[in-house]
């Protein structure tokens, strides 16, 4: 008798969006399971304004808003970034 094929799924190896709070930050070690891609990559599309900024919760810590990524994670294509309150940047 033939064994039967099965797959295994590893469940939370990449967190759906669904998984990600609606208000707070989250930092790096949470965000690269979500974002398949590089941190070099979100640091440009940053600079772009085509991904969240990041905002420093204190010297050494860096997080991004839940609120902005779920923006994000719901068109990346079209998503730009809202000037920072306190730019001195003229458009």
């Amino acid at each position: 008798m033939a064994k039967a094929a099965t797959t295994h799924h590893t469940a939370g190896a990449f967190p759906q969006p669904e998984s990600l709070p609606l208000d707070g930050f989250t930092r790096w070690s949470t965000l690269k399971s979500i974002v398949p891609n590089s941190r070099e990559w979100v640091r440009l599309r940053e600079k772009e304004g085509r991904f969240p900024k990041r905002v420093h919760l204190s010297l050494r810590c860096t997080a991004w808003p839940n609120r902005e990524l779920h923006k994000w994670l719901a068109d990346p294509l079209n998503y730009r970034a809202a000037p920072a309150a306190n730019s001195t940047e003229v458009a």
